[in-house]
């Protein structure tokens, strides 16, 4: 959800330094003339990024009144989230690979003209499958609207301050937008879930009708080439294995059609591997996952985002279904979080250059595992806000912020200047992925807990003691590489 929101605070980082050595080595101008017009593509832009953030939440906010009216199981629910992160993580990088060969503006266009039909017809239809599909639906547009926008962005302002400061105006439009997004979305779910879907529409019209008139004309590439089949097969593989996880504990793990979608998904996962080690312009050049610090950020993102929002999905059925709560205020008692990710997330850059990334990850991972650990410590049955929710949630969100962007730097550090593109994709990637698939298996676990009865958190406790492990891998899995530099020989 947030993956290519808090990413660009770290290009801040990256760039500056960069700028202020080769900028007059280069001749590039020291500052730009920022005209009405510049501040128009940079609005349009922003306003894209924010309601992206702002439509994630809200939906979020109104899956259990999604569920009630139309008699979706919790199973079903959260293929309503997994089908937009699914859309989003399976076709990212071809979203940004299109950009380039089709022209940007054109694509970011084309891809937001697509969102706001599908908000559009989310918010009318009274079928459960079709609304999935139009999350689906628009998860691809995301793909491409995301990268396309940064991309346009780093085209239309120069390097050095004027960029700096458009990425930094940039980087907090998302988070923010993720946080009003649970304070509208509790609102608007009191009027009625459809309006969570209906709102995006003519928010999205005016930043069309705007990015037609601001955003300038860019020439297609002249060269390279689509992988469809990376694309193809990376995203089907990926759906057919959450498919799987969601459905096996009904179905049976044993059960022929389990084990066919199984042999199905690592076929097509297998093929996408083979793919990517044939093509002429492969989505992933595979050789990048031997340096170690892009492996470790991959899988710290899968540990992040698979946790933080399976944990949030969790809460918001629990707070809403078994204790009654109205959305506005369960929406208040999440939004402690949100706060910490928007308003911490700026000031990350600052401490990535002072104390490099390993720390950082480190401590996001340990207050990750720690707000887990204190909300099953304190729990019990009926979970006290003050005493568990509250410190729970704000342990979640300062490790968010602190991690997110810490993540981001790690997975595109010391990355020749042509694979910043592809380092920064596969890490976002990795984190849609990833956060799907922990999703489905903490889905499995509560609809198999639901089974069981009770009517009070025990129900939850399999999926928070999942997210927990998850948490804990991700805080082992960065304690090895500080533990082996604080034991290496002084001299090295």
């Amino acid at each position: 959800m947030h993956v290519h929101v808090l990413s660009f605070d770290v290009t801040i980082t990256d760039t500056s330094p960069a700028s202020a050595v080769h900028g007059p080595a280069t001749g590039a101008p020291a500052e730009q003339t920022w005209t009405p017009r510049l501040w128009g593509v940079l609005a349009v832009l922003c306003a894209v990024l924010f309601l992206d953030g702002l439509d994630v939440s809200m939906v979020g906010v109104a899956l259990p009144s999604i569920g009630s009216e139309l008699g979706l199981s919790t199973t079903s629910l959260q293929w309503i989230v997994n089908g937009y992160v699914l859309g989003y993580g399976g076709l990212l990088l071809l979203g940004g690979r299109t950009a380039d060969l089709l022209g940007r503006r054109q694509v970011f266009l084309a891809a937001l003209a697509v969102f706001a039909v599908a908000s559009l017809v989310g918010g009318l239809v009274n079928d459960g499958t079709l609304l999935i599909v139009t999350r689906f639906v628009k998860g691809l547009a995301a793909a491409f609207t995301a990268p396309t926008a940064l991309s346009i962005l780093t085209t239309t302002f120069h390097e050095g301050p004027a960029r700096n400061r458009a990425l930094s105006v940039f980087s907090v439009f998302g988070a923010s937008g993720y946080s009003s997004g649970l304070i509208l979305g509790g609102l608007l779910t009191s009027f009625g879930w459809r309006w969570t879907f209906l709102t995006p529409v003519p928010l999205a019209v005016i930043a069309l009708v705007a990015g037609i008139a601001l955003i300038p004309r860019d020439k297609p590439s002249a060269d390279g080439g689509h992988d469809l089949v990376g694309a193809v097969t990376l995203t089907g593989g990926m759906l057919l294995a959450v498919y799987t996880v969601v459905s096996a504990p009904d179905r049976g793990w044993l059960d022929p059609v389990t084990l066919g979608s199984v042999a199905v998904a690592a076929i097509l996962l297998a093929g996408f591997v083979i793919t990517e080690n044939k093509v002429k312009h492969p989505l992933i050049r595979l050789g990048i996952l031997r340096i170690g610090s892009i492996v470790r950020a991959n899988l710290s993102i899968v540990a992040l985002f698979g946790s933080y929002l399976s944990f949030q999905f969790m809460m918001t059925l629990y707070l809403q279904d078994v204790l009654h709560w109205s959305p506005l205020k369960m929406a208040m008692a999440l939004l402690p979080a949100g706060l910490l990710v928007a308003f911490g997330s700026p000031f990350v850059g600052r401490l990535i250059d002072r104390y490099g990334t390993p720390p950082l990850i480190f401590a996001s991972m340990l207050s990750m595992s720690l707000g887990y650990v204190w909300f099953l410590a304190t729990a019990g049955d009926t979970p006290h806000y003050a005493f568990t929710v509250l410190p729970t949630m704000l342990l979640l969100g300062g490790g968010f912020a602190f991690g997110f962007s810490s993540i981001m730097a790690q997975a595109t550090d010391g990355i020749d200047d042509s694979e910043q593109g592809l380092a920064s994709g596969l890490v976002q990637t990795s984190g849609q992925v990833g956060a799907a698939l922990v999703l489905a298996v903490v889905t499995a676990l509560v609809a198999g807990g639901a089974q069981g009865g009770g009517g009070d958190f025990g129900e939850f406790h399999p999926g928070v003691n999942l997210v927990s492990g998850v948490a804990v891998v991700g805080l082992v899995l960065n304690l090895i590489p500080l533990l082996r530099r604080r034991h290496s020989p002084k001299h090295v």
